[in-house]
């Protein structure tokens, strides 16, 4: 683990992908401050990286930018995990079945659930130059009238995220974490995704699935 001056964490609160990284570095003690950037202001970000990037989460450690550099990679999270996490989450001998786990939370999870928060998250948003500019960049790349297509259509987003919720429900009757005895990166990215999905209490996930809701609560006290 190395000696750290300074780290910031430039986050998106309700970011399912913001919500991992900082629950990572609070879990394994890491003091960091914390710069909540606006879904319609990246001015922070992009001023911080030499304007290479606009992004969250984003790193800056001792003058350092950490960034992701493909919408696939986890240069963020393996960078914490070879910094501050002695190289525990992402494990060697559960690679491949990790990977996988990981593909399906980012692509086919996080697709069905951020509809959901986003149908509350987007007229919640007070000032209406940031509601406008955040409602036009999500119809660039979803297309007009998205959010009151989600909106319409909210009971069978629900249902389709209760499905992918249902197989971890499964997974954890039988484990205290997805993988084993201890969190690797996928049970702090599910846990992004579920926190996001349950923000504010605009969703809430089925009442009958005990095992996700104890292992989500272990989640948000669990610490290295």
């Amino acid at each position: 683990m190395s000696t750290r001056t300074s780290l910031t964490l430039y986050d998106l609160p309700h970011s399912p992908y913001c919500l991992p990284i900082k629950r990572l570095l609070q879990a394994y003690e890491v003091p960091l401050e914390i710069v909540d950037v606006p879904n319609w202001d990246r001015r922070a970000v992009i001023e911080a990286s030499g304007g290479a990037y606009y992004q969250v989460p984003m790193l800056v450690h001792d003058g350092k930018v950490i960034c992701e550099s493909t919408a696939e990679s986890n240069d963020v999270a393996r960078y914490v995990d070879k910094t501050f996490a002695g190289e525990t989450l992402f494990p060697e001998n559960l690679a491949g079945l990790h990977d996988i786990l990981i593909a399906y939370l980012d692509d086919e999870v996080e697709g069905s659930t951020f509809r959901c928060t986003d149908v509350f998250y987007v007229p919640s948003i007070e000032d209406p130059v940031g509601r406008v500019m955040t409602l036009r960049h999500k119809e660039r790349k979803f297309g007009r009238g998205c959010i009151d297509q989600w909106r319409a259509s909210l009971a069978d987003l629900r249902a389709g995220a209760t499905k992918h919720f249902a197989r971890f429900n499964a997974m954890l009757q039988h484990k205290t974490f997805l993988l084993g005895e201890r969190p690797v990166y996928a049970d702090f990215l599910l846990y992004g995704i579920l926190t996001n999905y349950t923000w504010k209490g605009w969703n809430e996930l089925p009442k009958e699935m005990s095992a996700l809701t104890s292992w989500l609560e272990c989640m948000r006290s669990w610490r290295a």
